[in-house]
């Protein structure tokens, strides 16, 4: 609590936590952590990393097979905005939200992250949005899985998506991306080989208004409707200087 430590070239595994970070906690906390592994631990709230009220900087960093009911790799809340660099999340599960990250009225910066083969039983295989702002460069999300948002589900929230990658996602609703009340920004986004058993194989959109720029759907199947992206709730789509090619829905 009220405490920013540097912690370099450790492991954490096998911890186990009945409410917040199985790994570490930090509330009201900036802690610096650069080459750390995570790596099954468990929590109610962030298998391996729980932040409240707090901006940690992770360099280098390892999340792997971490289990939480609310982001089995990292549960952002409270205003929490990390900085995360050259970081990994791959085989965390959720039973609720988010499989790698859960964020609620956080804005977390990501710059060359990976999401493989996280997942989450409703929302939020990769990642989960909940009145948040992330801004991520470099990012790429593949074979996540969820009830809806394979990759990645935003709920009230308007992240900013530069450089990035969703192939092999998979949900019921948005194989890729989940958008419900959010207006995201993507700039430079290839999506490709996503599925959903019914709308939206790449994306799916409720009520929000995202803008594409540069975007590619390619290859993306969704078993209802909507192969590369479906559309509800009197949502807006703008896509700029793009391509779609190949989608398939029946």
């Amino acid at each position: 609590y009220n405490a920013s430590p540097t912690l370099i070239n450790l492991t954490f595994s096998g911890n186990s936590a009945f409410k917040n970070g199985g790994g570490i906690y930090n509330s009201y906390s900036n802690p610096t952590l650069t080459n750390v592994i995570f790596g099954g631990n468990s929590a109610s709230s962030g298998g391996g990393v729980c932040n409240t009220s707090s901006n940690p900087v992770l360099m280098n960093v390892t999340f792997n097979d971490n289990k939480a009911s609310f982001g089995g790799g990292i549960s952002n809340n409270q205003s929490s905005s990390p900085t995360l660099t050259d970081i990994t999340f791959s085989n965390n599960s959720a039973t609720a939200y988010g499989g790698g990250i859960y964020n609620s009225s956080s804005n977390p910066a990501l710059t060359n992250v990976t999401f493989s083969n996280n997942s989450a039983t409703v929302y939020g295989g990769g990642m989960h949005n909940f009145s948040s702002n992330p801004t991520l460069m470099d990012i790429t999300f593949s074979d996540n899985s969820a009830g809806t948002g394979g990759g990645m589900y935003n709920s009230s929230g308007n992240p900013v998506l530069t450089n990035g990658t969703f192939s092999g996602n998979t949900a019921e609703k948005g194989g890729g991306i989940y958008n419900i009340y959010s207006n995201p920004i993507l700039t430079n986004v290839t999506f490709s080989g996503n599925s959903a058993s019914s709308f939206g194989g790449g994306l799916y959109n409720d009520a929000s208004n995202p803008v594409l720029t540069s975007v590619t759907f390619s290859g993306n199947l969704a078993f209802n409707s909507g192969g590369g992206v479906s559309n509800s709730g009197y949502s807006r789509l703008q896509i700029r200087n793009s391509i779609l090619w190949n989608n398939h829905a029946p």
